[in-house]
């Protein structure tokens, strides 16, 4: 059995969408008091954007996926539907599970503990700002049975230069997502079993960006 969960906060909701909590999405609500969730649109585009992929794979809409880019040393996050994040350095999973905080309680104080779930600090160190890549489309295709989804990079966030001798995930400009859509999901595994999806073997290069499919195996820890 699922909890369904409500969360009032103000501000951007990336960090909060971006590593959604392991629950199905019922709604949204309090738009007026958050930032466009998708940058250069009015809030009710945006949410028309967002239901362009949620039709697709409505189970899978803000569920997350963490991959490794071990070559380059990149932490990856997925949240489908959504946004892809990339960050110089290998962070645990646990870690990039947790939200983090561009936003603020109801009480739009920045008080960490004033939430019912934990969450993490905005990076202050330049070489760990994420690369925010948010949909651009997505459609399904038929003969690979598979949603194929379009990110592209946001190019009007400021990152900062870094030092770290690390390939600059700003050299990429788009990131496409591959997946089967899987409308049981829900009832295959408890919550303390759907756990963020590792994709160690999941990226592909292309002429045009990255490639990542999340077609990939479940795992608890």
């Amino acid at each position: 059995m699922f909890l369904c969960m409500q969360y009032d906060v103000y501000g951007d909701l990336l960090g909060l969408l971006g590593a959604h909590p392991v629950a199905p999405l019922v709604s949204l609500h309090h738009i007026d008091v958050v930032q466009p969730i998708f940058p250069k649109m009015k809030r009710s585009r945006a949410l028309r954007h967002l239901m362009s992929s949620a039709v697709l794979d409505p189970a899978s809409i803000f569920q997350q996926s963490i991959c490794y880019d071990q070559n380059r040393f990149w932490s990856i996050s997925v949240s489908w539907g959504f946004v892809v994040q990339i960050i110089r350095g290998i962070i645990s999973p646990r870690e990039l599970e947790m939200p983090s905080r561009t936003f603020l309680n109801w009480f739009r104080k920045a008080d960490y503990i004033g939430y019912a779930f934990n969450t993490r600090p905005v990076s202050r160190h330049p070489c760990q700002r994420p690369f925010v890549f948010y949909l651009n489309s997505a459609k399904y295709d038929e003969g690979r049975r598979q949603v194929i989804g379009y990110y592209n990079l946001d190019k009007t966030r400021r990152i900062p230069g870094c030092r770290w001798r690390l390939d600059s995930p700003g050299k990429i400009d788009s990131v496409v997502v591959l997946k089967r859509p899987d409308p049981l999901r829900w009832h295959k595994v408890g919550p303390h079993l759907l756990f963020a999806s590792l994709l160690t073997t999941c990226i592909k290069y292309s002429h045009t960006g990255l490639v990542l499919a999340s077609e990939l195996t479940e795992i608890t820890g």
